[in-house]
């Protein structure tokens, strides 16, 4: 299994005879992880097998807490509260980039307190973003709420066509599929993190100022967010079958949550884009 989700890159028995990395015995696993893996349960310890309502479950809970923590990070900013809320802003970007560093490659994978702390840290950002996108129309006259009202419409949409897409099999989630988003992403992640640079240097931001680079900038991260939901899907579907533990579930959750705010990221960045025109 592989998966360019950094949240779901770090999984147990990835060498394993089978492929999928679970021999399931009984309730327990066979010790087939390898060095270096996720800390997952002994052979022989009483774990009920993951479902796809534990993957539910889980996810919905984990989206739950990045809402409250979006809502309370952008009233701050709505309520004149600058330095609290960029405190919080950065805090939140900081600490959810960590807290998937920690999840990827600590052996922490299917923590539950590792996703909400994610969750919280994840929010706190995605409500100052929102503002600091979208809130500029509100003072301006137009309305801001309706342009995020329109990505979370659309980031549900899109979440919705990619996992009738993967269940038809319209797409199939190949190893060369794999080597190809993979070897995307990271060009993607390169361009940004030049662009980046050169914004601080510079004062220049061609990926990101809404001229027409931008725009197919954005469009491109659109699309690749949108296929990287069909590897996130197959992850969990595979080890539901192959009889992964129950808390694994919290992992495959912090994994879709990651896609999901990337992609609810771009989506009102393009918006904005039009609405500047």
């Amino acid at each position: 299994m592989s998966s360019n989700n950094p949240v779901l890159t770090n999984l147990p028995g990835a060498q394993s005879q089978n492929g999928y990395g679970y021999q399931q015995q009984g309730y327990g696993y066979q010790d087939g992880y390898g060095a270096g893996a996720p800390q997952m349960p002994q052979m022989g310890e009483q774990q009920r097998p993951m479902t796809v309502a534990d993957v539910t479950a889980k996810t919905g809970i984990t989206l739950a807490v990045i809402i409250v923590a979006a809502v309370a990070s952008f009233f701050l900013w709505a309520a004149g509260l600058q330095p609290l809320a960029s405190i919080l802003t950065i805090v939140g970007a900081i600490g959810s980039f960590i807290t998937v560093l920690v999840h990827s490659f600590g052996s922490k994978f299917g923590s539950p307190v590792i996703t909400l702390v994610y969750a919280v840290f994840e929010g706190l950002f995605l409500g100052g973003f929102s503002f600091m996108i979208a809130g500029r129309f509100t003072v301006a006259g137009a309305d801001g709420g309706a342009l995020i009202g329109q990505a979370i419409i659309g980031t549900i949409g899109v979440f919705i066509g990619m996992l009738f897409v993967y269940r038809t099999g319209a797409i199939q989630v190949t190893n060369r599929f794999n080597r190809v988003l993979t070897g995307a992403i990271f060009g993607v992640l390169i361009m940004a993190l030049g662009n980046f640079l050169l914004a601080i240097f510079t004062g220049m931001s061609p990926l990101r100022d809404g001229g027409t680079l931008s725009i197919i900038f954005g469009v491109v991260c659109v699309v690749l967010a949108a296929l990287a939901f069909l590897q996130d899907f197959d992850m969990a579907d595979k080890l539901v079958r192959t009889g992964a533990p129950e808390r694994a579930a919290w992992g495959v959750a912090l994994g879709l949550a990651v896609t999901l705010v990337w992609l609810y990221t771009e989506i009102l960045r393009l918006l904005s884009y039009f609405a500047d025109r």
